[in-house]
């Protein structure tokens, strides 16, 4: 929306950039207090993976949903209904769009799980690594497909601002995603490192 109102001052870099620094920002502020999920498809994956319990599953959801609303209604009250409030559009087909939001959450979950889920992770560095990603991933996928990662995110300003334009799949794609990254990481975990070889004893 800045970028609208600015023409374009911001640009796709500061847009990703933006992205990026808000999700570390609330990762630093209450990850310590409620894991800072901020997105429904990495609250079910979590639960999919028993790194969260269901029964606080649609607490959490609806507070993300409630949460995009409330904060799409102050861009509204504010500037008006620019840009539609930052509704995330696909600007190529909604298959390849589908495809790219699903990747895109897979391996941000993948990150996520890591840095989230695996004690062997940096702690101090999970909003470093998740926001970072987030920025890499809304500078180059932005233009294309939105790079929403989020359906709380996308349902939103498409609440406030009333465009619907092919919905559906910034809640497939990043759910699909979500659940693949988290599994796809919990494979991985089990894995463990190579042994030294008996040569490579022997030198030491």
């Amino acid at each position: 929306m800045i970028n609208e109102v600015s023409g374009g001052g911001v640009g796709s870099l500061g847009i990703g950039l933006s992205f990026g620094l808000a999700v570390m920002a609330a990762i630093y502020a209450i990850g310590h207090i409620s894991g800072a999920h901020i997105n429904p498809a990495v609250t079910v994956a979590f639960a999919l993976t028993r790194h969260f319990p269901w029964r606080m599953v649609p607490a959490y959801i609806l507070s993300q949903l409630v949460g995009a609303c409330v904060a799409s209604t102050a861009l509204l009250v504010l500037f008006g209904n620019v840009a539609s409030l930052g509704a995330t559009i696909p600007s190529g087909s909604p298959w390849q769009a589908v495809g790219l939001e699903a990747l895109l959450t897979l391996f941000l979950m993948f990150v996520v799980s890591a840095v989230a889920t695996d004690v062997r992770a940096v702690g101090q560095a999970a909003a470093i690594a998740i926001g970072g990603y987030v920025a890499l991933a809304a500078t180059f996928a932005g233009p294309i497909a939105g790079a929403s990662m989020n359906p709380a995110r996308t349902f939103g300003p498409a609440l406030v601002s009333g465009v619907w334009s092919e919905h559906w799949l910034y809640w497939i794609g990043p759910g699909v995603g979500a659940s693949l990254g988290a599994f796809l990481y919990r494979f991985v975990r089990l894995a463990h490192p190579p042994e030294p070889s008996s040569c490579a004893k022997t030198k030491t």
